[in-house]
């Protein structure tokens, strides 16, 4: 059935970015018509390893272990400063592990319901603060983003290559927030849970657990893409197929449809001579400011096309997901949950987003100054 009216623009905001990369996608088309080298354009590996994780985690939430352990971090807490570290920890360090979105889609709603009645004047804080850790903590490792699997993947860097990069961010971003923290104003909530959620498939759970350490032994190359792929597909298959009808096609879309667009403006010489110029020996600012209009992941894809340094450009795209609103996609899902909360004030959540994520970025560039990246 066609799209109309409001179903229709609630569709194009919803799946605006991956219609946008197709737009993109077609129109380099008349530029490079399509012929066998198109072939080569999509890296299939980070497709498929991104398509496992993603549906690892939706087993996950399917079985209940976000809700799970996102109550049971906050049972029986009173002390408002306390809850909020338990909060911009767990977005923090989860995100090292389910990225960035997920743990915000756990902890956003959560956190909306523990304040929105008892004190809603620090709803928004504690949300943006959990957006920024969410988004710091991605970036330590290879797994905590698409932007860092893919480039981990394309430039097949080695695990203590990316760690020795993104490390020293990540201890000054952790540092900061606690900072952010210890500043904020204290208090008591009443946090007491008298429905705690379980785990609802038990099987589902221990076979998803199973399917993620494949995802990260495929991460480190200790097997092969193609052998996760098969053992992820035919196990949800077989035990948990409702995962399929949860994960974001619209991710894949974006990336296949971004690496058409950046092949083709590769392969056209006036195209790839000055983009290279531009972004050559300027990879972290180029990634840093192109991120801030068209979000750090298709800014990977895109720079990826037209540099070789991967270290500078992994910091930059990573570095680039703090700034505006869009400059990464978790960001945007944090702010929409907040939306339709009641009572949400959305120029104030922008403010004080927009202040809290310049002042960090200021930081954290800083210290790639004196890193001298």
């Amino acid at each position: 059935m066609p799209y109309h009216g409001p179903d229709m623009l609630a569709f194009l905001k919803k799946e605006f970015l991956p219609l946008a990369a197709l737009g993109l996608a077609l129109a380099s088309m008349a530029f490079v018509p399509p012929d066998a080298g198109y072939l080569s354009y999509v890296d299939w590996g980070t497709i498929g390893l991104l398509a496992c994780l993603m549906a690892v985690v939706a087993g996950f939430t399917r079985a209940g272990l976000f809700d799970v352990l996102s109550v049971a971090l906050l049972d029986h807490s009173t002390r408002i400063r306390r809850i909020t570290l338990l909060l911009v920890c767990a977005c923090f360090f989860g995100s090292m592990l389910v990225t960035n979105d997920v743990v915000l889609l756990a902890f956003v709603p959560l956190t909306i319901a523990l304040f929105q009645l008892s004190d809603p004047r620090r709803l928004v804080t504690v949300v943006v603060l959990e957006t920024l850790a969410a988004n710091l903590g991605s970036m330590v490792t290879p797994i905590g983003n698409p932007q860092n699997l893919y480039l981990y993947s394309h430039y097949r860097m080695d695990l203590p290559a990316f760690l020795a990069a993104t490390l020293p961010y990540g201890a000054a971003s952790l540092a900061g927030l606690l900072l952010a923290v210890a500043f904020t104003k204290d208090g008591f909530l009443d946090v007491e849970f008298r429905q705690k959620p379980r785990i609802r498939d038990r099987r589902a759970l221990v076979l998803h657990v199973f399917l993620f350490v494949a995802c990260v032994l495929a991460v480190l190359r200790v097997i092969p893409m193609p052998v996760c792929l098969a053992l992820v597909g035919v196990a949800v298959l077989a035990l948990d197929r409702g995962v399929f009808r949860t994960l974001d096609y619209g991710l894949l879309v974006t990336f296949v449809a971004f690496f058409v667009f950046v092949g083709n403006l590769a392969r056209v010489d006036a195209v790839r001579t000055a983009v290279s110029s531009l972004v050559g020996g300027r990879e972290l600012l180029a990634g840093v400011l192109v991120s801030q209009a068209i979000s750090n992941v298709p800014a990977a894809i895109l720079l990826s096309g037209f540099t070789d340094q991967a270290r500078r450009l992994l910091l930059g795209v990573d570095l680039g997901g703090l700034g505006t609103l869009v400059a990464s996609l978790a960001s945007l899902i944090s702010f929409r949950i907040y939306l339709k909360s009641e009572g949400a004030r959305p120029v104030r959540f922008l403010l004080v987003f927009t202040a809290w994520n310049a002042a960090f970025l200021a930081g954290l560039l800083l210290l790639a100054a004196l890193l001298r990246e």
